[in-house]
């Protein structure tokens, strides 16, 4: 445990507002980044805001002579999906979505004044600061403070940078906490490890292990990570062998819709898994691309799949425990949703990852970190000699349509403004050859923040029809029912009144219905299949000795490669690419398969369940063996399968490929 850990316990020091101060983590920083020094422009900033100064300092290229004169787009209105209820229920509201398209315009140079309001092309298209495009910056700053975590608890509130999308942020989390370990040379005890759910986003994992760090997977159930119990968090952080690398400090989660697995962490669960990475000294990386698809009828479903199976159902944390918010975040639909776990955050540890790219568009490659302020400087000292700030493309014309229209701009020529906002005066240069104000609104329409809470909600509730029909499907299918007679003696032939029919219900696969994020986690029962365990005759992978009966590995890659010949054409993702590390990619990550309701045409979601479910039940009818040893003798792996698969006219990916 951290000395500064200690002393907070003792008595945390409070700030101004009677909140605690974050804790200092610079013992936990790498090297490399504690030997980073902010940048010696900064130091500039003062006389670039002296009114009227002819900036000769910088090395900037002209504004006139940008080949762009202005950014415009066709956009969604943000009413255009119809969002389900906040809470389980029917939806009543089945009004036509709204349809018809706005127009936004980043201007040449907008008459607003205000830099951190001021969207044009000279100033989104110059070179800026790393942390964001002011006015874009400011709004996320402003959603992410009073709307998404008002509730933050330590002194000061969050702060915000922008980023590239999550994989930039997780990238630039791992140059701040780890120092890279090269097996071989560097000591064994100094291996630095990152704590996960057993099943993960596998890019995390290609990031993290080519620094050399050992991934150390947490259990998980039905409601996420485990805290307590065998291979929960606390049984490997007490136990944890000091020979086999540095007790983790750092942990990568997904809690509000977990991929693969669609699990909601509740509040409850999310107190105690904080609770031991206070204790332990451990960061916790929360990553939440879907956090605003939270599912309710999925928690209503689950509950009754659970009653009807004879279990005790999961209790709803909707009600109970979404109610424990100590500020509301000025929207009910909001006020709906599970918050992070910046909103118990009291030592400042958690960093949480945001995108766009599942709110407006992957290929905005564009997203912001949430933490302490005096880790989004070190995060923006990161991004200084890194990848400075997205795309000034990307970054305006989001900020024109989350913000809404600019101001008429006046005729006179542009000048310098003294604001004091992070010195973007530097930016705008007085000089007369700059372009000249435009002389009228040409940005059109624009969201403002209602109406992004308002698309979010929309998003919602399209994701959520989508995720219930295909989980409809899935569950009419997921058992295979059989019957034969029995004859009421011996001596009478069937027919015979008083024969009785045996009904066998044999198990395909089970599942819970996802209650967030974008994909359906289902547990095949490949054990119920009449050739479990049958022999076979032939090398596997590569290896030298024969494999003699159809194990999970093999009957795992048989049924993937079934499901994608005619007439089935389906892909979805097998479950070893999300196993944590290669044991539990052997021992379970076989058993699961991913489905991606996301992607898909609307037609396709209730096309590509039924070719699944149908293909299923195909496959478990397969009697001979020498089909499956056909189906798998040619040894392929995962990616091959893929690339032969996407080639084909009429495929259903539900495997969510080339996406996440």
């Amino acid at each position: 445990m951290s000395e500064s850990s200690i002393a907070y316990r003792d008595g945390p020091p409070l700030g101004d507002d009677g909140k605690p101060l974050p804790l200092d983590f610079t013992h936990h920083l790498s090297e490399v980044t504690k030997r980073r020094q902010a940048s010696q422009m900064k130091k500039y900033y003062r006389f670039f805001q002296i009114p009227g100064i002819k900036n000769l300092a910088g090395g900037l290229p002209n504004t006139k002579f940008f080949p762009f004169e202005t950014l415009e787009a066709q956009t969604a209105k943000p009413d255009r999906w119809q969002p389900t209820p906040n809470h389980p229920g029917t939806d009543k509201d089945k009004k036509d979505p709204a349809t018809e398209p706005a127009h936004i315009t980043v201007p040449t140079v907008s008459g607003e004044a205000n830099p951190v309001k001021k969207v044009d092309v000279a100033t989104a298209l110059q070179y800026g600061q790393a942390n964001g495009y002011p006015p874009l910056l400011d709004w996320v700053r402003k959603f992410t403070r009073d709307h998404l975590h008002p509730d933050a608890p330590y002194s000061g509130g969050a702060d915000v940078i922008l980023t590239c999308g999550s994989t930039d942020g997780f990238a630039k989390t791992l140059e701040m906490f780890v120092n890279p370990w090269i097996d071989g040379l560097n000591d064994p005890r100094e291996r630095p490890g990152l704590l996960c759910e057993t099943f993960v986003y596998g890019n995390i994992l290609s990031q993290a292990e080519p620094k050399g760090v050992q991934i150390v997977p947490i259990k998980a159930d039905e409601n996420g990570m485990l805290a307590a119990g065998e291979g929960g968090l606390e049984d490997v952080l007490a136990n944890w062998d000091v020979s086999k690398g540095k007790r983790p400090h750092l942990m990568y989660t997904v809690t509000l819709g977990h991929n693969p697995t669609g699990f909601v962490i509740p509040v409850s669960r999310r107190k105690e898994i904080y609770a031991i990475c206070s204790r332990y000294d451990v960061i916790i990386v929360e990553d939440e691309p879907y956090w605003y698809l939270q599912f309710p009828s999925a928690t209503a479903a689950n509950m009754v799949k659970a009653k009807a199976s004879g279990l005790k159902p999961t209790q709803p944390q909707q009600e109970g425990e979404i109610s424990k918010r100590t500020v509301s975040t000025g929207y009910p639909f909001l006020d709906s949703l599970t918050p992070s776990y910046i909103s118990i955050d009291t030592d400042g540890r958690v960093i949480r990852l945001d995108t766009f790219s599942k709110t407006i568009a992957p290929g905005c490659r564009l997203g912001w970190i949430t933490a302490q302020p005096e880790l989004i400087d070190r995060f923006n000292r990161i991004a200084e000699t890194s990848t400075q700030q997205p795309s000034g493309f990307v970054q305006s014309l989001v900020a024109e349509l989350v913000m809404g229209p600019q101001p008429e701009a006046p005729s006179s020529s542009t000048t310098a403004t003294t604001s004091s906002s992070s010195g973007w005066s530097f930016f705008r240069s007085s000089s007369s050859s700059q372009p000249q104000p435009a002389k009228q609104t040409l940005s059109g329409e624009g969201w403002q923040m209602t109406g992004w809470v308002r698309w979010l909600e929309g998003l919602r509730g399209m994701y959520e029809r989508r995720m219930n029909r295909m989980c409809t499907i899935l569950d009419s299918g997921s058992s295979l029912i059989s019957s034969s007679t029995r004859l009421r003696a011996t001596g009478y032939s069937a027919g015979t009144p008083g024969d009785w029919e045996v009904i066998t219900t044999t198990p395909l696969y089970t599942y819970s219905w996802p209650e967030g994020g974008m994909f359906i986690w289902l547990r095949m029962h490949f054990d119920t299949h009449p050739l479990w365990q049958h022999p076979l005759f032939f090398p596997r992978n590569g290896e030298g000795e024969k494999t003699k009966v159809i194990d999970g590995p093999t009957i795992s890659l048989a049924l993937m490669l079934f499901l994608t010949l005619k007439p089935h054409l389906v892909l979805v993702s097998a479950g070893n690419m999300f196993s944590a590390t290669s044991q539990i990619r052997e021992e379970t990550g076989w058993q699961y398969f991913r489905l991606c309701f996301a992607a898909v045409s609307d037609e396709d979601v209730d096309s590509g369940a039924q070719r699944f479910v149908d293909g299923v039940r195909a496959f478990w009818k397969i009697a001979d063996a020498r089909v499956i040893e056909k189906l798998v003798e040619q040894k392929v792996d995962t990616e091959e399968v893929v690339a032969r698969v996407m080639g084909q006219e009429g495929v259903n990916n539900l495997g969510g490929w080339l996406g996440c």
